[in-house]
């Protein structure tokens, strides 16, 4: 399957991620679980990877390698540690809303420093009293002169305690026209973040509160025009956050399978490993097929996003069957694991506990059945992968065979071609020319 949808630089790129996270975040991990607070040493040494801007056009400094090699990096942190592929998936997901509705002169700002690893992006909806609703929000955003002054609460915003940008959706009017998006510097005055809380799992990660008094940022910070904000939530979430979280589901499920498997071979019953009891072989067969299916869904759908085709559908029902799928298997490991799985010198319980963190981030699973269950009755809305095809689809241009051909790329600034017409909400083409380095690359 991994021939299907990937290529010799996909798993180039895969064992780099592997060997980097063996080599610097399992070593972390004690420290991390025991601290239970944001690791932001580790945090800015991924970042400084790369990774973040895997889909950064190259013309803007990122990779340029598109959402496959995006799943896969997420996937192979997630597997040692889903507390920094959740803070990759995080920042990632950060990018989105610059990708899709940032003016060039937007681009240009932050795009090479995200890509860099100086600048880490968050994206910030949902609040106490609306929860999932975007519609419920009641922070708010009012024009003052040339800037904007922004007042309310956000939580549950990932990468909360380590983010230098952050993308704010709050009002400025009523109704679903009403919602508008920020680009708000982490060091603005009349911004905080509050103080971190312990959670269950994702131990090293931060997905805290973010607080905006009298906080003025100026026009220019507005992504898109007034009234987009609705749309930099939905597409984000549905084209980033759906399947970056599907990505960390998934490395979490390879890591209860290869954790699982281990014990089954090295615990003894009877002077004969526990694998050759027939019922943990059923079990085993269980998780396993769970992960070929759930990663199989996972590829197949952001390969869609690469190709710039329609993929919504694929993108919800991929995020579903990871979570449900990745829970399952972590609850069948506890039950292989027994009293073993109980105590922390074994990460058997960590997995179940970060699999749960999983559960709400874009939808829980019966939002995602219920936008499946409207698709089936004809009554589907967004379709985001179809809007922002041209800003999704992975030009072959970006794809180069070596680092002699990258390095002999065009270097011309970009440019962007903004519609004429000023109605429109969606963005226009991806444009620029793809001067910068290949991602094979070596990590720095």
């Amino acid at each position: 399957m991994h021939r299907y949808f990937t290529d010799q630089r996909h798993e180039a790129l895969r064992h780099r991620v592997r060997d980097f996270a063996e080599r610097e975040v399992r070593p972390r991990i004690a420290e991390m679980e025991a601290n239970r607070s944001v690791c932001h040493e580790l945090s800015r040494l991924i970042a400084r990877q790369g990774w973040i801007g895997a889909t950064v056009h190259r013309a803007y400094g990122g990779m340029g390698a598109g959402h496959v090699a995006k799943t896969l990096i997420i996937e192979e942190l997630s597997r040692v540690s889903a507390a920094m592929g959740a803070m990759v998936q995080a920042s990632q997901l950060g990018v989105a809303k610059i990708v899709h509705f940032g003016s060039e002169e937007q681009k240009k700002t932050w795009l090479p420093a995200i890509a860099s690893g100086d600048c880490l992006p968050t994206i910030a909806v949902t609040e106490p009293q609306s929860g999932g609703h975007v519609l419920g929000m009641s922070s708010t955003a009012v024009r003052d002169g040339d800037d904007y002054v922004l007042n309310g609460r956000k939580i549950y915003v990932g990468n909360s305690h380590v983010g230098d940008l952050h993308g704010v959706v709050v009002r400025t009017g009523e109704g679903s026209k009403g919602l508008s998006a920020f680009l708000v510097e982490s060091d603005t005055p009349g911004f905080r973040v509050g103080p971190q809380q312990p959670a269950m799992g994702l131990h090293g990660f931060s997905f805290g509160e973010l607080f905006f008094d009298d906080c003025r940022v100026p026009a220019a910070n507005l992504l898109g025009r007034e009234g987009d904000g609705l749309s930099v939530a939905y597409s984000s979430s549905v084209l980033y956050g759906r399947p970056n979280l599907t990505a960390v589901s998934l490395g979490i499920h390879q890591a209860v399978l290869d954790e699982t498997t281990r014990f089954c071979t090295e615990r003894q019953r009877y002077g004969k490993p526990l694998a050759d009891l027939g019922n943990i072989k059923l079990k085993l067969g269980r998780i396993q097929s769970r992960l070929l299916l759930g990663r199989l869904s996972a590829y197949h759908a952001v390969h869609l996003l690469d190709q710039g085709l329609p993929c919504d559908a694929e993108l919800m029902n991929a995020k579903l069957v990871n979570v449900e799928s990745a829970l399952e298997s972590a609850r069948d490991a506890m039950d292989i694991h027994a009293a073993c799985g109980l105590f922390t010198d074994r990460p058997v319980e960590r997995f179940l506990r970060d699999a749960h963190h999983i559960f709400a981030p874009a939808g829980t699973s019966d939002i995602q059945l219920l936008r499946l269950g409207e698709l089936a009755l004809g009554r589907a809305q967004g379709d985001w992968s179809s809007r922002l095809a041209d800003l999704l689809r992975l030009e072959p241009s970006e794809w180069p065979e070596d680092d002699e051909a990258a390095d002999q790329a065009p270097t011309n600034p970009p440019v962007t071609v903004r519609p004429e017409d000023p109605t429109p909400t969606v963005p226009g083409q991806r444009t620029g020319p793809t001067g910068r380095h290949s991602w094979f690359a070596r990590p720095r």
